[in-house]
């Protein structure tokens, strides 16, 4: 750790920092030089771009002894196939980089100035828990960030940034307001890190608007190969009340780790419930702890987008099942292939509103500024960014999609709690964030 970091205030970050780019640079014509900072691109084309290609960047931690997440760069790789094989959007190529963030904060600046170097117009449908290392140089080049993950708080201040989900904020302050009425002692389990300090504050506002008491706040390192001894407090905490408790792993990929350590010392204690926001399980992990008869089952799942089964679903599906066929990195059941996604439909919008007109980074976060409103086909409300959102009094004045979905594991499987998406807007404007 290397101190806390709280909320941020609501004070809106100035729009000066822009600065006008020109048509893409001829930077996008170098190679891929820098190995550390792990960028490649589209498999088959030039590592060069075309004079009317557009070239945006896509990055996550990959092959790291955390959270990971290779299916996001995989499915910008496959979008850019998909949409170049039908002549481009509003008549451009794309031309997609990738770059393994490494999920540390010299990993992600490095990502950040490659874009910046090799000239993209945008930062598209990507991971990284260091806001503060590569927010700066993308604002000090004017590049949009676009779909991010929502993993930190300042995806939901930066002035160029346009998330697609609620992030952690509303995944975690859902999934506490659905755990309210039935849980008694809460415990969370969560990653030792700057970004984890912020998810107890958000769980704790779904719990009280909920007339819940606050959660049981537990710190874990986010690499660790077992959690024996987290397990065995969290499962005193959880029942230590007279009804039965529930426990909240937030570790993302370690969240399967945890459970394996769960499971084995969960006998000997009264019954509790399990809860995690979508990210941290999918139903691979599922499978791949039991199915109904694993530690899942029963547990309530916080996501921000309807089930992978839907049909909204089905035009990712085919173009993955025909641009990527045989990547097993490519779930698409996996919410961060799925933000991928949405973060490319977001990305067509815009360059088919530019038309003719000049791709530079300018031109993107100009036409998203003017009140350019994305449909998703829904798999998400319409998308529309005003930099004072309503949400801005707790900190969050770029958040423009409170809404969450409740999933629950039932028989092995991960299915619809409810009905349509949940609006957190009320929970989080009550929250204690400061």
């Amino acid at each position: 750790m290397t101190g806390r970091r709280r909320f941020r205030s609501t004070f809106l970050p100035s729009r000066s920092r822009r600065v006008t780019r020109g048509a893409l640079s001829s930077g996008a014509a170098l190679l891929c030089a820098s190995l550390a900072a792990g960028c490649g691109v589209i498999p088959g084309s030039s590592a060069a771009a075309s004079d009317s290609a557009v070239t945006v960047m896509t990055w996550a931690p990959q092959s790291t002894d955390a959270t990971n997440k290779p299916g996001m760069p995989a499915m910008a790789r496959a979008y850019a196939r998909w949409v170049n094989d039908r002549g481009g959007i509003g008549g451009h190529r794309l031309h997609v980089l990738t770059c393994n963030e490494r999920n540390d904060s010299v990993g992600a600046a490095k990502c950040a100035r490659r874009a910046v170097d090799e000239g993209a117009v945008a930062v598209v449908g990507s991971y990284s828990q260091y806001g503060d290392s590569f927010l700066a140089p993308l604002e000090g080049a004017g590049i949009p960030y676009i779909g991010g993950y929502g993993v930190t708080s300042s995806e939901f201040t930066s002035p160029l940034s346009y998330p697609v989900n609620g992030g952690q904020p509303t995944l975690l302050a859902g999934l506490g307001k659905a755990l309210a009425p039935g849980c008694g002692t809460v415990a969370l389990i969560r990653p030792d890190t700057i970004a984890g300090d912020e998810l107890p504050d958000l769980l704790n506002a779904g719990l009280k608007a909920g007339g819940h008491a606050a959660a049981v706040d537990q710190r874990a390192a986010e690499d660790a190969t077992e959690y024996s001894g987290q397990s065995g407090t969290a499962l005193k905490e959880a029942t230590s009340g007279s009804a039965e408790g529930c426990v909240v792993p937030a570790l993302g990929d370690r969240t399967s780790t945890f459970m394996d350590s769960f499971r084995r010392v969960r006998d000997g204690y009264a019954k509790v419930r399990t809860a995690t926001p979508l990210g941290s399980i999918d139903q691979t992990v599922i499978d791949a702890s039991g199915g109904g008869s694993g530690p899942y089952e029963g547990a309530y799942v916080a996501g921000w987008y309807p089930v992978a089964s839907d049909p909204r679903w089905d035009t990712m599906k085919m173009v993955i099942n025909k641009e990527a066929f045989g990547d097993n990195t490519l779930d698409p059941a996996d919410s961060g292939v799925q933000t991928t996604w949405i973060a490319y439909t977001v990305l067509s919008a815009v360059l088919t509103k530019i038309g003719d007109g000049p791709v530079t980074a300018d031109s993107v976060h100009q036409t998203l500024d003017d009140g350019l409103s994305v449909g998703t086909g829904g798999l998400t409300p319409t998308l529309k960014w005003r930099f004072a959102e309503t949400l801005s009094s707790v900190g969050f004045p770029r958040l423009a999609n409170p809404d969450v979905t409740l999933q629950v594991v039932r028989g092995g499987r991960l299915v619809a709690a409810g009905k349509g998406f949940i609006d957190m807007t009320g929970t989080l404007e009550s929250a204690d964030l400061s």
